[in-house]
């Protein structure tokens, strides 16, 4: 892995976000390892520490909108897998999972309702859970929830090359799990410059070694973080929001400049989701994440 002898000086952008109150947040079912029914879980100190991550958000200058909660989908707090938006274009949302699918029609509504194309799939998929935008790249997740087929589909409505990750593990169910972007900026030569950190036992052989090739400067993050959700983590290209568990993370983060905000939000940990779960990043007409 080639580093940079010295840091660079992070830049924050401007994010424009979706979030959703956490008021109706139980885990009454499972579909991923981290949801045990049998556990309790306190609603009050979900939204306490969703709170926080909102508040946290707007200190640093960022954009949120509020979409409502709806009575008996309470895993609508992650609004990250409800549907993945670029060039004011929403690709909206297709649940794996019948107990998420009441989700789709008031993610697509809120798209459309707010001024942003709707493309509405036909494929599987979970939004930017499994969809992450690097320059003008986009990695796909695929293994546990948004299927292949997904990939092909996301490429056709946006027009942009689509590089398909494979996860094996099923405790890193999203790629948003096992990946995060850091910093994007597009590289020459089929190399891309950006800051990603990911977590190398998520994925199998052919997509480690796809990373490898086109982010050789990447952050591997250690199984320790990745088992606290470390890499369910935003970025703004300055100020990096992780959980204050994944503190070797943290460490690496302040070696490549970037400043970690650190918010708990272990309660929303209990359905199978963190910060990055709880962020949808909305892209007007012509606006990168850059």
């Amino acid at each position: 892995m080639s580093l940079t002898t010295q840091t660079p000086v992070r830049v924050a952008q401007h994010r424009t976000y979706l979030m959703c109150r956490p008021e109706h947040f139980v885990v009454s079912y499972s579909i991923n390892p981290w949801m045990e029914p049998a556990k309790p879980t306190n609603t009050g100190r979900a939204i306490e520490q969703w709170q926080t991550l909102f508040d946290a958000y707007i200190a640093l200058g960022h954009e949120i909108h509020l979409i409502d909660p709806v009575p008996g989908l309470p895993d609508m707090v992650y609004t990250a897998n409800g549907g993945f938006l670029v060039d004011g274009v929403a690709y909206g949302p297709k649940f794996r999972f019948a107990e998420r699918s009441g989700e789709e029609r008031p993610f697509m509504d809120w798209f459309a309702s707010h001024g942003y194309h709707l493309a509405e799939p036909v494929e599987v998929n979970e939004g930017e859970g499994d969809f992450l935008l690097v320059g003008d790249i986009i990695l796909a997740g695929t293994g546990f929830r948004s299927t292949g087929d997904s990939h092909r589909e996301i490429g056709e409505v946006f027009g942009r090359e689509v590089v398909s990750l494979t996860l094996t593990d099923p405790r890193f169910y999203h790629l948003d799990t096992a990946l995060t972007v850091l910093d994007p900026v597009q590289g020459e030569g089929g190399v891309e410059r950006a800051n990603i950190a990911y977590l190398p036992g998520a994925f199998d052989d052919a997509s480690r070694a796809i990373l490898e090739e086109r982010f050789p400067d990447a952050i591997l993050v250690s199984d320790a973080d990745g088992d606290v959700f470390g890499l369910n983590s935003a970025s703004d290209g300055l100020n990096v929001f992780i959980s204050p568990r994944a503190t070797g993370f943290e460490a690496q983060l302040r070696e490549r400049g970037y400043n970690p905000v650190l918010i708990d939000l272990s309660e929303l940990l209990l359905g199978g989701g963190g910060i990055k779960c709880c962020t949808l990043e909305l892209r007007a007409a012509n606006q990168e994440n850059a």
